[in-house]
């Protein structure tokens, strides 16, 4: 009996020691201090040697103190926390990360990290800056949240060839290539994977400088990556001061990539350069596979409110879908105009394949509803109960549509309610070009869906979506029961729950109940 005691009160003091256990902490501050500090908020380290990383245990935690990092990138390399005791990386209150023309905190091989509660700051896209701000690289299980970042002429957060990413959020600002970036190894869609981007802010990201070969002024792009979900974020005012020609960026994106999961974001007034292509505020675009845009808004961009682009070089792009979405007053300056705009750079159909778009509502009150570019050969392109509005013209590009339509709303705001390459007449339209019809009756729609408040929105805050309702159907509108119910004929995943997340079916047209 006394052996069992002894062994209970040796089990209670090691549960008890383990119990009170404490974590270290050490400071990091770069201005007058020893390189021999002892990282004590006393006499903080002046930089993360190989020395002073060898300290930093899981659970530990790493302040960036005093009056602010200055004037260097702050490298941490090969830290391994554990999944229940993090390293945990942040400042103390009123601490802002001066990396000047530097990058802010550059992160790589590493695993089981908590980045939290700093601000980080460059000197500025065309003010000397030439890098990223926080940087994550090789590493993975990596979690950062409530960061702000700006004055980089790269990207905000860049996350490259990494795993088990969350971004939450981050406001990232005044950057030049993008606000929130994830990239990987060319050729590959599966660099980075299980990344999650949430209730963040891409704003005023403009363009970089230095870049004459490509887009850039992005909000949010993924690329090289699998597995990607982006939700609760905003994009706004990004792209205004691309320096040239061209293709251009978008609000929120992705291409390169598989299984890509973009849902209740608002992307708005995104630009791009004068004269220059895009300034979108959604997009699938070259090698994009397995992925959704859902639950979105986007509405006053430059470009299309949602892109589908494939270009010349990339992967095939397949099985992707846009549904429950909306656009209002897209794409009346840059090239891609309306609400859809679908661009083909390879010629060959079957690279751009087998994409279903149902129950969208655009909206347009100054151009067209849909824009197929003269290079839009695709295959298996299917758009069910949706509604298209626009100021005339339903269709700008093509006139001959290379895509299936079927129980779609067309109307037109001039010209007696419809218009589509001069023809005024819907029926007419649809017998001649074998669009709207299902086993020989037409089943589109020309009706005025009788908006309550189009062409208004303010909406900035996509935690708000669900009370949005300026493209509500009226109660006794017959655009809520004449749907085509398509479920049986492709495989698609839906428990049919509308924009405002209202149970419906497949009776609906529109993106709200």
């Amino acid at each position: 009996m006394k052996k069992y005691l002894i062994l209970i009160l040796i089990l209670s003091c090691m549960y008890s020691c383990q119990k009170e256990q404490k974590y270290a902490g050490y400071y990091l501050e770069s201005v007058g201090h020893s390189e021999k500090s002892d990282g004590t908020k006393e006499f903080p380290w002046i930089s993360l040697t190989a020395e002073n990383r060898a300290l930093l245990k899981a659970g530990d935690t790493l302040y960036i103190a005093g009056t602010g990092y200055s004037g260097e990138t702050i490298t941490i390399d090969s830290l391994q926390g554990s999944k229940t005791r993090p390293i945990v990386i942040r400042s103390i209150p009123e601490t802002t990360v001066r990396s000047g023309n530097k990058g802010g905190i550059h992160i790589s091989h590493s695993q089981h990290l908590l980045v939290e509660d700093l601000h980080l700051i460059g000197s500025g896209r065309k003010e000397g800056n030439t890098s990223d701000g926080l940087l994550i690289s090789g590493s993975k299980n990596v979690t950062v949240n409530n960061i702000e970042v700006e004055g980089y002429q790269k990207s905000g957060i860049h996350i490259n060839s990494s795993k088990g990413i969350v971004i939450d959020n981050v406001y990232a600002h005044n950057n030049g290539f993008c606000g929130i970036y994830v990239s990987g190894k060319a050729n590959s869609k599966a660099t980075s994977r299980d990344i999650i981007i949430k209730n963040s802010v891409a704003e005023n990201n403009p363009g970089d400088p230095t870049n004459f070969t490509n887009h850039s002024g992005n909000g949010i792009l993924v690329s090289h990556c699998t597995n990607v979900i982006i939700e609760y974020c905003t994009a706004t005012n990004n792209g205004w001061d691309m320096p040239r020609t061209g293709n251009g960026p978008v609000g929120i994106w992705a291409y390169e990539a598989d299984s890509v999961l973009i849902q209740y974001c608002i992307s708005y007034k995104n630009k791009t350069s004068q004269g220059g292509k895009d300034g979108g505020g959604f997009d699938l675009d070259g090698g994009v596979s397995n992925s959704i845009i859902q639950y979105c808004l986007s509405y006053e961009n430059e470009g299309s409110g949602y892109g589908l682009f494939q270009y010349s070089g990339a992967s095939p792009w397949f099985n992707n879908i846009v549904r429950y979405c909306i656009s209002e007053n897209d794409g009346n300056i840059s090239n891609g105009m309306g609400g859809f705009f679908v661009w083909n750079d390879t010629g060959d159909p079957d690279q751009l394949r087998d994409c279903i778009i149902y129950n969208n509502t655009t909206y347009n009150a100054y151009g067209g509803a849909i824009c197929y570019d003269i290079d839009s050969s695709n295959e298996n392109f299917y758009y069910y109960n949706n509604i298209f509005v626009g100021k005339d013209d339903l269709v700008k590009g093509l006139k001959e549509l290379p895509s299936y339509f079927i129980a779609n709303n067309w109307y037109s705001l001039d010209n007696k309610g419809f218009n589509i390459g001069g023809i005024r007449d819907f029926e007419e339209w649809a017998k001649k070009n074998g669009k709207e019809q299902s086993d020989g009756k037409i089943v589109g729609l020309n009706i005025d869906p009788q908006f309550e408040n189009p062409g208004q929105t303010t909406l900035t805050d996509p935690a708000l979506l669900k009370t949005y309702d300026a493209y509500e159907l009226p109660e006794n509108s017959v655009l809520r029961n004449k749907g085509f119910d398509f479920s049986g004929k492709h495989n698609i995943q839906d428990d049919f729950i509308d924009f405002n997340g209202n149970k419906t079916n497949t009776d609906l047209i529109g993106a709200i109940h």
